[in-house]
């Protein structure tokens, strides 16, 4: 007798089988669930749910079919449904049909649904006989308390007609209500319990036939996907059925799993979180991107770098264009149709997508992007409101909302390639809603600070964004010369820049600004604080000679004087009409020494810009540094009155007030100095410095303090502290302060001569006089310690 044929699998077994080998990724998560099963339920590590979360595409939907998969193979029972079960009567009908399949029917369940099913078929044909009789409508009362008494009881999962055909019309219309439509006798009255809440009188049964079934099975799993549509009729319920003695004890060995997009509602899961395995879904990592790739046969590294990025890592897209790399399009269709599944009204699909556009939106933004009405079916209040029930927008807590990036993106493509002309209006429009802002933000600022001010800054590089994606090659200059200003300012507000190029690039896929923007972080991001590299690059494409000048700054900063001053020549030699090429090669040079040099350039930056107050100031601290003080004094008076809004002009001129013997002067000019910038450290050391001569050294000191905070380890500001104890008489922690400041920095010649002074009061005239002579080691010129010198020898 020949052996009996192997049974042939269905054609759904062989797709399935198929899908289950293209599976790949979230080893983690399978290894996270396949252990729970290893776990006994008395192991405080067990979990009992399950609750998969994230952004449609990420495959919560693959990863819950293969969770049960796995569940099978550790001998469970299986069950799962989705959001066409969207009231608990379906989900238990379900659940029942399922368990039927697998050999373990739940027949004291089915009894009763199909009681309940019957129930509802009667009670319609009788209602519906009911409303033929006269008597006129209900009142709309009537009809929203039916309504809400039918979806409170779960007999409805939406507002609408009760599914097998009652019109909550109807039901308000009976008289009495359902169990006056069912007569009294006891099983009417029964199913019209049951009719009228079907939870209450199902769940319990259910509990029941569970705990029946979880004594001949290892383990029963439950599935609820599309779980963020169904949660609104689920939660209570689901929860509830967790609760000691509400529906009865649910077995042991009983796992429930919960796929949605939102976190779980804290007001129904919130005392419950110790039960739940929380696992949340982001995108394919690019090993799991490649390794799907590669199943489908996509080998090619140009390829499957392009995958790469257009992808994103979202699984959804990963898979449309591994079977069609070159289907761009068709993959962001695909992926916005899963974002947005559910939503039919096509002019929220419509504003959807348009505020996708902007990097991050607020109401107003919204009726630029969707060129919405404020009012009407669609008015943009209630699109606005209707964006943030969707999963992927977060963030309303700031004021400024944003879509989750792998749905952006998509969505960006998908407009893009659909409508270039659409994509650019829409830009514009953007843009110029950000120069409003950008504008507003500037009243009141110093011009020469606006990119310091963060509401100004954001604005300004939002209209970069905007702009560069509208038209990436004619806006790309304005784009760079921005870059020159913010990279003389802090790294981080350079960073911002270049993300901002590299995102522009990015969303409007071109090459160039990508290229751009990544050279630029990499730039910023090695030289760590320092903006020389990202400097250099810009000299290449952009103003060379502003580029130039922001560059000898940095150089100035970091000590490289020689270097600074070649990049302030190279600027004039490119624009020789650059004031602030001549005005900081000025500075370079008074630091040197070489006043009369930093003169003619700052002759030379005033006749190019007569009226521009950074020049004449400069002109003031350089006679005062030359001993010039009243020249200096009606320079600096100049500069104050050319721009009264600048406080390094009045920090100088109180400096030389100061110097005049005017403390009082002195002192005013510091306190406005200080108003107008608090963050003003030089004015802060200096200010205490007149205090200490006014007699008042608790604000000498505290001015100190300030300054400390604001720029710390500086040594001048030990020694400015030496010298208010030194002043009150305090000669040891005049000592201890000047050998702090000695040890910041060694070569600090004031500080050696001020110290000695402190030594002689102490009595340490050797010391004090060593001190002399390394001052004047360090400055030959110091004449003050000179004569300190002559008379502490001829005392000896």
């Amino acid at each position: 007798m020949p052996p009996p044929s192997p049974r042939r699998l269905s054609l759904q077994q062989i797709v399935e089988g198929q899908r289950r080998a293209a599976f790949v990724g979230r080893q983690a998560e399978l290894g996270l669930y396949r252990t729970n099963f290893a776990l006994p339920p008395e192991d405080p590590r067990h979990r009992f749910v399950f609750h998969v979360r994230g952004n449609a595409g990420v495959g919560k939907t693959s990863l819950v079919r293969e969770w049960r998969e796995a569940a099978g193979e550790f001998g469970a029972l299986t069950a799962s449904v989705d959001e066409s079960a969207d009231s608990v009567p379906d989900v238990l009908a379900d659940f029942a049909a399922q368990f039927a399949e697998q050999g373990h029917p739940l027949k004291a369940l089915d009894r009763l649904l199909a009681t309940y099913r019957r129930a509802r078929h009667d009670a319609a044909g009788r209602l519906a006989a009911d409303s033929e009789t006269p008597g006129g409508a209900p009142s709309p009362g009537a009809l929203a308390a039916a309504q809400a008494g039918l979806i409170a009881a779960g007999a409805i999962p939406v507002v609408g007609a009760l599914a097998g055909g009652i019109d909550p019309a109807v039901v308000a219309r009976g008289a009495g209500g359902l169990r006056a439509v069912f007569g009294g006798r006891a099983r009417q009255q029964e199913e019209a319990l049951l009719l009228a809440e079907p939870v209450r009188v199902l769940t319990p049964v259910f509990v029941a036939e569970l705990d029946r079934v979880a004594d001949t099975v290892p383990w029963i799993a439950l599935f609820l996907d599309t779980y963020e549509r169904t949660a609104p009729q689920l939660d209570r319920w689901l929860a509830d059925l967790l609760t000691p003695g509400r529906y009865g004890d649910l077995p042991a060995n009983l796992v429930l799993t919960l796929a949605g997009q939102r976190r779980l509602d804290p007001v129904h899961w919130g005392d419950r979180s110790r039960l739940v395995a929380d696992v949340p879904l982001g995108p394919f990592t690019e090993a799991e991107s490649r390794q799907l790739l590669h199943g489908r046969g996509v080998v090619t590294e140009s390829v499957v770098r392009e995958v790469l990025r257009l992808s994103g890592g979202l699984p959804v897209l990963v898979s449309t264009l591994a079977a069609n790399p070159g289907a761009a399009g068709e993959a962001n269709a695909t992926a916005v149709e899963r974002f947005l599944a559910g939503e039919s009204d096509p002019a929220r699909r419509a504003a959807a997508l348009a505020c996708a556009l902007p990097r991050r939106f607020d109401e107003d933004l919204v009726a630029v992007a969707v060129a919405a009405p404020r009012n009407g079916p669609h008015a943009v209040p209630d699109l606005y409101d209707w964006l943030h029930e969707l999963p992927f927008v977060a963030e309303r807590h700031s004021g400024h909302s944003r879509y989750h990036a792998v749905v952006r993106a998509p969505m960006l493509r998908l407009q893009r390639t659909g409508s270039p002309r659409r994509w650019k209006a829409a830009h514009d429009r953007l843009a110029d809603a950000f120069v409003a802002r950008r504008d507003a933000a500037a009243e009141g600022i110093d011009p020469e600070r606006l990119w310091a001010e963060q509401p100004w800054r954001r604005a300004a590089l939002d209209v970069l964004y905007h702009r560069l994606c509208a038209r990436p090659r004619t806006a790309l200059p304005e784009a760079l010369r921005a870059g020159i200003e913010l990279c003389g300012q802090a790294p981080s507000r350079a960073r911002h820049w270049a993300r901002t190029l590299a995102e522009a690039g990015e969303d409007a896929d071109n090459a160039v600004l990508r290229d751009w923007g990544r050279d630029l972080l990499a730039a910023i991001t090695d030289h760590g604080p320092r903006p020389t590299a990202a400097l250099g690059l810009l000299l290449t494409d952009t103003d060379r000679a502003a580029a130039l000048v922001v560059r000898a700054w940095d150089r100035f900063r970091a000590g490289e004087l020689d270097a600074a001053l070649s990049d302030h020549g190279r600027a004039i030699a490119v624009d020789p009409r650059s004031e602030r090429a001549h005005q900081g090669r000025a500075v370079i040079l008074r630091s040197l020494g070489r006043h009369e040099e930093a003169l003619a350039d700052l002759d030379r930056a005033e006749e190019i810009a007569p009226a521009w107050a950074w020049a004449v100031r400069e002109r003031g601290e350089t006679y005062r540094r030359m001993g010039r003080l009243a020249e200096a004094l009606t320079v600096l008076d100049r500069a104050h009155a050319l721009d009264p809004s600048d406080a390094v002009p009045l920090g100088s001129r109180g400096l030389v007030r100061h110097a005049l013997g005017r403390h009082e002067e002195a002192l005013d000019d510091f306190d406005r100095a200080i108003a107008l910038w608090p963050e003003y450290a030089w004015a802060l050391v200096r200010r205490s410095r007149v205090r200490t001569v006014l007699g008042d050294p608790v604000g000498a000191l505290a001015d100190l303090d300030r300054a400390e905070e604001l720029s710390p380890g500086q040594a001048g500001t030990e020694g400015e502290r030496g010298e208010v104890y030194r002043a009150t008489d305090r000669p040891g922690e005049a000592v201890a302060c000047y050998d702090r400041a000695l040890a910041l920095d060694p070569d600090y010649a004031w500080a050696y001569g001020s110290r000695a002074l402190a030594l002689e009061a102490l009595g340490r005239v050797p010391e004090a006089l060593a001190d002399l002579d390394r001052a004047l080691e360090l400055d030959p010129d110091y004449a003050w310690a000179r004569a300190q010198r002559r008379r502490l020898a001829a005392e000896g």
